[in-house]
Parts: structure tokens; sequence; C-alpha cells
């Protein structure tokens, strides 16, 4: 080999090297929270359930289960919600039951005294009810439904790190600077 080909191969060696180590480096200066781990939490911890309306003319009471999220991927800097609702109404014309899919979107934020994520300024952003004779009196609850929703996710987390869980989120809790939203996860800066 000539002293041409070893200046390159060791170039080439040294850039892997430093690649290797920043990419390293990246796990020690922020905690990564995927999809997974916040529907995991969602799917223990939400607790949906609301009577909304106006009294004496349509009340309903709405349970919302079976929460997903998808971050960052359908708006950059959001998270996207869907989930089913099952609503019991009751109007001056009867009861009627439904079901409806929602899709919710939202502005995580983290709180760096709780170690939270919530997901601020909630919009139901579509739905499907079914059956479809209920779509009516669905749409004149919307707005109070939007409302609410979006009270209780100001409210209450989306994503709670806890010191007990692991080491890592110990240290994400205790060194937090701040969220970034990337496709597909929540980054929390450890500010190094």
């Amino acid at each position: 080999m000539n002293k041409r080909t070893v200046a390159v191969l060791a170039i080439m060696f040294g850039c892997t090297l430093a690649s290797g180590l920043l990419s390293g480096c990246s796990k020690l200066t922020q905690y990564q929270i995927s999809e997974q781990d916040v529907n995991g939490y969602l799917a223990k911890h939400n607790n949906f359930k609301k009577d909304i309306g106006v009294p004496g003319l349509a009340n309903a009471q709405i349970v919302v289960t079976g929460l997903a999220s998808e971050i960052g991927r359908a708006e950059p800097n959001k998270v996207r919600l869907t989930g089913d609702a099952k609503v019991n109404i009751d109007t001056l014309w009867g009861s009627q039951q439904a079901n409806a899919k929602l899709t919710l979107q939202a502005q995580p934020v983290f709180d760096k005294t709780q170690g939270a994520i919530y997901l601020k300024d909630m919009q139901l952003l579509d739905y499907q009810v079914q059956p479809a004779n209920v779509e009516t009196t669905f749409s004149a609850l919307k707005p109070y439904l939007d409302r609410s929703l979006k009270s209780y996710f100001d409210n209450t987390p989306a994503y709670t790190l806890d010191a007990g869980r692991s080491k890592n989120e110990a240290l994400a809790k205790k060194l937090a600077q701040g969220l970034e939203v990337k496709p597909g996860k929540l980054v929390i800066d450890l500010g190094y």
C-alpha cells in the first residue's frame, strides 16, 4: 500500500470511529419515548368518561377507550390520537346508543416539575358514528365533546417519567431540559 491509500484508510477509520462515538453520545444527551410507550401509558391511565350536553335538551355520557398515538407523522410537531367512544344519548325524543371512531390532534408539552408530557390544545379532527342515524345528534354534541377532551388532556398527562421504571427514566426526569417531536417518538433533551 502506498502512503495515499494508508491516509485514506486512516481518515475512513477515524470518521467511522467518530460517527460511532457521536451516535453513542446521543443516547447520553436524550431520552426517547416511542409511540408504543405512550400507547401503553394511555391504555393504563386513560379514564375519559364525561357527561356532556345541554341539560333538558340533549345529554350524553361518553367513554373513550383504545387510544393509540401517532407521533409527528401526520403533522410535524403534533401527536395524533385515534380511539373509540361509546356514547349513550338522552334527548327529548328518546335514548340512543352509538359507537364512534375519533381522531384527535394535540401539541405535546413537557412539564419539567412533574416529569410529565401533556397533550395541549387537543382538537377533535374527525369522527365516524354508527349507527348513521345518530350523526345529527352527535354533531350537535361535538363542541361540548371537543371542550371536554381539551380540558381532560390539558390536565391529564399522556406520559409521566417514572424513576421507578428504569435508571434511564430516572435520569431523564432529573435532567430533562425540553421536548422535541420526531416521527414515531418524543425526544427529551437532557441538556448535555
